[in-house]
């Protein structure tokens, strides 16, 4: 299995600004703040969280092929 990629690129749906994040392994992010616009950003419908809506790389979990937080 190859390894798990924790940095993640999260594109904010308002304003366009592109932002590095590395992800956290022991929770799902379901919030985040633009630093660009200040939009807070919550997981489209279907998704576990802010990584797997608007960013590059899905969560950790979710690579792993296993669900997100419980």
């Amino acid at each position: 299995m190859s390894s798990v990629i924790l940095e993640s690129t999260i594109t904010c749906p308002e304003c366009g600004g592109k932002t590095q994040e590395v992800m956290p392994t022991n929770m799902c992010q379901w919030f985040y703040e633009c630093p660009h616009c200040k939009a807070l950003l919550k997981p489209l419908k279907g998704d576990c969280c802010v990584f797997c809506s608007y960013g590059t790389v899905k969560c950790p979990p979710v690579q792993q092929g296993s669900s997100c937080c419980k």
